[in-house]
């Protein structure tokens, strides 16, 4: 027996595991991905089960909860998806706050936002669960880790022509390209055109100096692939809209929380984007977050003689929303297990 509680941040699924039946090795989140991910441990195993047809789909995502690094955190996740398990997500972090307040797991504060503080395998970061008298959450904001612009104007040759893509690191690492530069936008429309060339972009750039992270190898590599339109400025700053490819060709429902901070990043280092102004971040859908950030912080790239990076410390707002709970069951007579992807 497997019980979940499934919630949904911006249309984009969010499957929480809170007892996982399986043991998570590792003393913080981050040794307990490494562990997890491992092709063929029952984490592993586990993850298939849910991910997968008939119990999941190939965009599905979730979390299993697992104890914090130490005493300053309220509990930690692993987060996976049909690929395997990610360093960070920030449309997860925004369900979990909702989650811990609704369930009590984390006591509501009376007046103001309550904080919850969760260890993810990219560091420490906060929900800040906004609720009403009543308790009833109206929205979060996710309080992500120190973002910055790793790289800016990488050229690639792709198969619909020369694009130029900033690298941005938001809890794991995305490429940034202006859809109209490929002679695409982000509607529905171009779709399967949109996946498919953010798989070949992330291939492009697989193994290449532009996917490392320095400072901590378990980071490294290209998660997703932002693309993004030009919506026009907002008296608050910036309007734009994106859908982001992530893993292996899956598609975010969401604005992407992780992939939000990493845009909140590439727009201050390319100043367009102060601290203070707002950048009003739309999906492919229609769903919107909310993104700025107040303070600036350094990234360590982990080189000799290599000074820290410049970032930002992003902090984007949305809201999540419980869709049901499930209580999942192997019958040992089928032969479908872990079950199927199919696209």
């Amino acid at each position: 027996m497997i019980d979940t509680v499934d919630y949904h941040t911006g249309r984009e699924p969010f499957r929480i595991v809170p007892a996982p039946p399986v043991a998570l090795p590792g003393a913080t989140a981050a040794e307990r991905r490494m562990h997890a991910q491992v092709p063929g441990s029952p984490p592993d195993e586990l993850r298939r089960l849910l991910v997968s047809e008939p119990r999941g789909h190939a965009d599905m995502y979730g979390g299993f909860l697992v104890p914090p690094d130490d005493e300053g955190a309220h509990l930690g996740v692993l987060f996976w998806h049909a690929d395997g398990f990610s360093t960070a997500c920030g449309h997860g972090m925004m369900a979990l706050g909702a989650w811990a307040i609704e369930t009590g797991r984390v006591q509501r504060c009376a007046e103001g936002p309550t904080e919850v503080v969760i260890d993810v395998p990219s560091g420490r970061v906060r929900a800040l669960v906004h609720t009403e008298a009543s308790g009833t959450v109206t929205g979060v904001d996710f309080a992500n880790v120190a973002s910055c612009r790793m790289h800016t104007g990488v050229e690639l040759a792709t198969s619909r022509g020369r694009s130029s893509v900033d690298i941005g690191f938001g809890g794991a690492l995305y490429a940034h390209v202006r859809a109209s530069d490929l002679g695409l936008a982000v509607d529905a429309a171009h779709l399967p055109e949109l996946i498919a060339l953010g798989r070949e972009i992330k291939a492009l750039l697989t193994g290449t100096s532009a996917a490392a992270f320095p400072a901590d190898d378990r980071l490294a590599g290209i998660y997703g692939v932002i693309f993004y339109d030009e919506i026009g400025a907002t008296g608050a700053g910036v309007h734009q809209r994106n859908v982001t490819i992530f893993a292996d060709g899956q598609v975010d429902r969401s604005p992407c929380g992780s992939g939000t901070a990493s845009r909140v990043a590439v727009l201050a280092a390319a100043g367009r984007l102060t601290a203070g102004q707002t950048l009003t971040h739309d999906s492919i859908v229609g769903s919107r977050f909310t993104a700025s950030y107040r303070h600036t912080a350094s990234v360590p790239v982990g080189l000799p003689g290599r000074p820290a990076l410049p970032g930002v410390l992003p902090v984007i707002t949305g809201t999540a929303h419980r869709t049901g709970t499930h209580s999942f069951t192997v019958d040992p007579r089928d032969p479908l297990v872990p079950g199927f992807v199919l696209r």
